[in-house]
């Protein structure tokens, strides 16, 4: 436990860890000290003055250097000269702060008139109005009239782009340096800067392209005034107006926990997804979320969205139908068939994989399954998700616990292409905590700037480099220090798929696995395998569909939920396909069922790192279109199931007894909150910003295969083949790869990157 001090703070004891400023002292009581700059994920800078407060420390005797005590035995304080800015100012045993007296209420309003002689009256028409920390603490702190004349006033152009994601009002903007501190000191993108000095002084951005980083949403989370809005929300709506649903983002294994607000739109008559923040989760991704998350939301109401069955007639062409009819000759067709392969994407819900597993397992027969089976897409991760989860980080793991002594060591893998927020929670832990960092790559990555030892391969040979290096951590000279590694607390192996086929993924997996069984790592809580997945529930779909054999040339009927790449669909006679849009697989199926995106239902996704959470509904179903799991149920119904599953929350309870380390999970217990610290929400959007509470729970990390009962880790050498062509033409991870759900979002339309093209390494 940290070393406690104890401060009395407006005539309250309180007892902090040392090291604690007084703002977050006073907020452990409850008592809100105001602040600007200041914000508690970014570095104290004392720039805007508004958290003074009167600080005082006990007296002590120049003589005997003994403190003071008056005659009733009490400590005398000596109270400072000024007042001390509370966001600077770490506390010390016995010190005492007034946070309420009328020097300091005098103080906070000289603060509030200054920064409002050249901040415009436009609160009616900006677009922070009614979530403004400025407009909030000016209601409560500042003065009633203003002595400066409005003509007096800096006048700028308005909202000047610092990019084509964010924009600017030069006017608002009060120097607080909250945007400049978050790309220098959490994105590490040195693309913001002060210019000038003075009423001049002004943000602007130096890189090229403009505000090149992929974390600039946030800087408009934390401005405590509206200088900072983004490109797809600002003059759109207003935040009373908002009605708001908890979610997960869907684009990447981090599962970051956000808020879907949604409004109804008066010129389509339907509600749309307005914006999307970050609510906080302190285990997953703090209060941060990357661009993609925040603006790839379009997809959900886009214009060609499938409303309505399709089946192909008798001319060839697909014509719209009835779901009475398109699930009728769904069913005829899977009775009918003597090989049917079910191939699944790895975006959809733990609930509707369970279901479209079940199908086969318990309806279409053994003889249909040894024909073909069913399948994830995309296939290469699928081939080691069992490892990953046998193998991965404890169910207990805390991300801000690495720190001094630990090691991760990086393979094959970009987590900032990747896993955006996973690369801010790694490089913290580095940077900022001393955990030490080794990378082993074929290509350069941001990660590279803070590793300890940098270690290389040629594309494709990840298997085999692991292979050689990790069965001769005992040579003399090895790359990898086997003895270091077994003195670290914890050893955190974070690895991709990048140019890997099938079985070379699974051969690095599993000499990654020996490593953390041959350093004496396996099972503890905070080591383990991370695996770079590609999307949100690449785990949880592989738990409920298990590790599938060798996909099949040709089969009788292929049934397609949310699949993507042609790749992994085998030729067949008849083609189902469930999807949000008419894509080019979709477009070759015989039958075509509207899917509803993950904002219009509930459901639960399985984060890379193996927790479960829960999403909840945002939007009302589109048109036709229905929940993938009402899709498979009633399919199976036609094939003679009994099933009866009202919703998303009964089909958990049955998976969760089916499927192994599910156990015990319930909806209530993944809605579990409790109080996390730094406390974020709507309550003081001054000191987080307009980062949403967390009330639809935290999720739960169900444990690793080697945390449970029975399980013996293994060390198991597989064989790492050459690479294919085809995995060597495998596009590298990008968080802007061209995709069905991005290309439809039209704030990012300049920034997609083609199959063949590798994401420029920021400088």
């Amino acid at each position: 436990m940290a070393d406690l001090v104890n401060l009395t703070i407006d005539g309250r004891l309180v007892a902090v860890p040392k090291g604690t400023v007084i703002v977050d002292a006073a907020k452990k009581l409850g008592i809100d000290i105001p602040v600007f700059c200041y914000h508690p994920k970014l570095k104290p800078v004392g720039m805007c003055r508004m958290c003074l407060v009167e600080v005082g420390t006990p007296k002590v005797d120049p003589a005997t250097k003994q403190v003071v005590k008056d005659e009733a035995g009490n400590v005398v304080i000596a109270w400072m000269p000024k007042l001390q800015t509370a966001c600077t100012t770490t506390v010390s045993e016995g010190m005492s702060v007034r946070t309420n007296t009328r020097q300091v209420a005098d103080a906070r309003e000289d603060i509030l008139e200054f920064l409002l002689t050249s901040h415009p009256l436009d609160c009616p028409i900006c677009d922070k109005g009614g979530e403004c920390p400025l407009q909030n603490l000016t209601m409560g702190y500042g003065p009633g009239v203003s002595r400066f004349d409005y003509d007096a006033k800096q006048h700028n152009d308005k909202h000047v782009p610092l990019g084509d994601l964010i924009f600017l009002d030069r006017e608002r903007c009060i120097q607080c340096g909250r945007c400049v501190r978050f790309q220098d000191d959490v994105a590490d993108d040195h693309v913001l800067q002060f210019h000038e000095r003075g009423r001049h002084m002004e943000i602007i951005t130096f890189s090229d392209p403009p505000f090149d980083s992929y974390f600039s949403g946030n800087t408009t989370d934390i401005c405590p005034v509206g200088a900072l809005t983004t490109a797809d929300f600002r003059f759109k709506a207003r935040p009373w107006e908002l009605a708001s649903a908890q979610s997960v983002c869907a684009h990447c294994p981090v599962g970051c926990n956000i808020t879907l607000n949604t409004r109804l739109e008066t010129r389509t008559g339907g509600y749309e997804i307005k914006r999307v923040m970050p609510r906080q989760n302190e285990q997953v991704n703090e209060i941060w979320m990357c661009d993609k998350g925040r603006f790839v939301h379009h997809f959900t109401r886009a214009e060609d969205r499938l409303k309505t069955p399709l089946m192909r007639d008798a001319n060839g062409q697909l014509v719209e139908a009835t779901w009475e009819d398109a699930l009728s000759r769904v069913a005829r067709e899977l009775s009918a068939a003597a090989s049917v392969a079910g191939v699944i994407g790895d975006r959809l819900p733990n609930e509707d994989a369970f279901l479209f597993a079940r199908v086969f397992r318990d309806l279409l027969g053994a003889a249909v399954q040894q024909q073909a089976g069913l399948f994830v897409s995309p296939r290469v991760p699928a081939a080691y998700a069992d490892i990953a989860r046998d193998y991965g980080i404890g169910a207990t793991a805390d991300f801000k616990a690495l720190g001094k002594g630990d090691v991760i060591l990086l393979v094959n893998g970009d987590v900032e292409e990747s896993a955006p927020v996973w690369f801010l929670r790694l490089r913290q832990a580095v940077v900022e905590r001393g955990a030490t960092l080794i990378v082993a790559h074929s290509r350069s990555t941001k990660m590279h700037r803070y590793a300890s030892q940098i270690l290389r391969y040629d594309a494709g040979q990840a298997a085999q480099w692991a292979e050689h290096v990790i069965r001769n951590t005992q040579h003399a000279t090895p790359p990898l220090d086997l003895e270091q590694i077994k003195g670290a607390r914890n050893l955190l192996i974070v690895f991709g798929d990048e140019k890997l086929n099938e079985a070379g993924a699974r051969a690095l997996a599993r000499s990654l696995a020996n490593l953390l069984i041959l350093a004496g790592h396996a099972g503890k809580a905070s080591s383990g395998l991370l695996p770079l997945y590609p999307h949100a529930n690449t785990q949880g779909v592989c738990d409920m569909v298990g590790r599938a054999g060798p996909l099949p040339e040709r089969v009788d009927v292929a049934w397609l939920v949310g699949v993507g790449d042609a790749e992994d669909v085998p030729q067949a006679a008849f083609v189902i396909a469930q999807d949000l849009f008419l894509t080019d697989l979709a477009a070759r199926a015989d039958v075509v069922l509207p899917a509803l995106s993950f904002a219009e239902r509930d459901g639960t996704f399985t984060s890379g790192d193996r927790r479960v959470q829960r999403f909840y509904r945002a939007l009302p179903p589109l048109a036709q279109a229905k929940p993938d799991w009402w899709i498979i149920q009633e399919i199976a119904r036609r094939l003679g199931a009994k099933w009866r599953y009202s919703g998303a929350e009964a089909i958990f309870g049955d998976l969760t007894a089916a499927v192994a380390g599910y156990a015990g999970l319930t909806y209530p217990v993944l809605s579990e909150t409790v109080e996390q610290w730094p406390p974020m929400g709507r309550a003081d959007l001054y000191y987080g910003g307009t980062v949403y509470d967390n009330t639809g729970g935290l999720g739960m990390r169900y444990p690793a295969g080697v945390e449970q009962t029975g399980f013996t880790p293994h060390v198991e050498w597989l064989p790492a083949p050459e690479p294919t062509v085809d995995a060597l033409r495998r596009p590298v991870p990008a968080l802007y790869r061209d995709g069905e759900l991005i290309r439809r979002s039209h704030v990012l339309a300049g920034h997609l990157i083609a199959p063949g093209e590798i994401p420029v390494l920021a400088k």
